[in-house]
């Protein structure tokens, strides 16, 4: 069963979708039509439709800022361009991984093409450092400022998902890292840059970041059990799609390295470069399971998101705002696997 989306997540699209689209406008055609199809607005001609994602990290952000006193005003240009950095990651994202589909329609560069995507990517990221820094207010300023580090840590941490492909030896903590960076940095930055662009005071910026790195590593666990056991009407991938391209997620690595003949059998038929056949994929999906991997997986997800709760429980802001960052957390995790 997939989970409901939190009213705030729906509540959020409405509100920073006005933003962005402003923000696309600036860009040149070409350039706009391709990032517009990106983000769910057009069809390949340029035509309107309504597909796009769920909003999840502006809703953050935007609860980030409520839970500093802070005003629209303040928080929605850093929720769109909070966004912007998602779009822009995935959108380069699906090159590297050869991803064909992206919200159950054909992926951008699909579409237009690598360099038309290359180009719409590198726009989108330039639009959300220049949101931010139009108002030279220093809660803006600072916010800019840490987006940017966390779109540095993004890069490491995808430049380490590239690095583990040439590898056979990856340890547990690696792909742990690998995952807090390339996932965990960008929702830790949603969850506090709100309450920075507001000037909310040290430590609720401080527990709101702690509070959405552990979420993150959570979200990256169960994304990780979709791409093996998720079905295609959820993940808008192909069945055991993280098996077919080889790819050493969390659950996979627990498995690997789990010291069991299993894991070896494993190992064997991941170490090839030819196609998996379908029964292989069964099979590495069997071993997955059989190694403690899958539980391994779901059980860590949960202590990250109980270590995410805490961090929350002793801060000041609102209760209201407290219940809602609970709820998208806990939808994060309950997504039907």
């Amino acid at each position: 069963m997939t989970a409901v989306i939190p009213p705030s997540v729906g509540a959020a699209r409405g509100l920073v979708e006005p933003v962005l689209r402003d923000a696309v406008a600036r860009l040149d055609p070409l350039t706009a039509r391709v990032a517009s199809y990106h983000l769910g607005w057009t069809d390949p001609a340029g035509g309107p439709v309504s597909s796009g994602g769920k909003a999840l990290r502006p809703a953050l952000v935007i609860l980030s800022g409520r839970a500093a006193g802070g005003s629209a005003e303040q928080y929605l240009p850093a929720a769109a361009a909070v966004e912007l950095v998602h779009a822009f990651s995935l959108l380069h994202d699906d090159i590297m991984d050869g991803d064909r589909m992206r919200r159950h329609r054909p992926s951008a560069w699909t579409v237009f093409g690598c360099s038309a995507a290359i180009l719409a990517g590198d726009g989108l990221l330039s639009l959300a450092g220049e949101l931010l820094l139009e108002d030279g207010a220093p809660g803006r300023v600072r916010a800019a400022h840490r987006l940017s580090i966390a779109t540095r840590e993004l890069v490491a941490g995808q430049a380490l998902d590239l690095e583990f492909e040439l590898r056979s030896d990856v340890s547990l903590d690696e792909c742990r890292e690998m995952a807090t960076l390339k996932t965990g940095s960008l929702l830790a930055c949603a969850c506090s840059i709100g309450a920075t662009a507001a000037g909310g005071p040290a430590p609720l910026v401080a527990a709101l970041t702690a509070f959405g790195t552990e979420a993150g590593l959570a979200f990256q666990l169960t994304d990780d059990l979709l791409g093996i056991w998720g079905s295609p009407e959820v993940t808008g991938k192909p069945v055991l799609s993280d098996l077919r391209s080889r790819k050493k997620s969390l659950p996979v690595v627990a498995a690997l390295t789990s010291g069991t003949a299993g894991g070896e059998r494993l190992a064997g038929l991941l170490a090839g470069s030819e196609p998996l056949a379908e029964a292989d994929l069964q099979e590495a999906a069997r071993l997955v399971e059989e190694t403690g991997g899958r539980s391994w997986a779901e059980t860590e997800a949960k202590h990250r998101l109980d270590a995410a709760e805490r961090h929350l429980a002793d801060v000041d802001m609102p209760a209201d705002v407290r219940a809602e960052f609970l709820d998208i957390a806990h939808f994060l995790t309950s997504r039907g696997h």
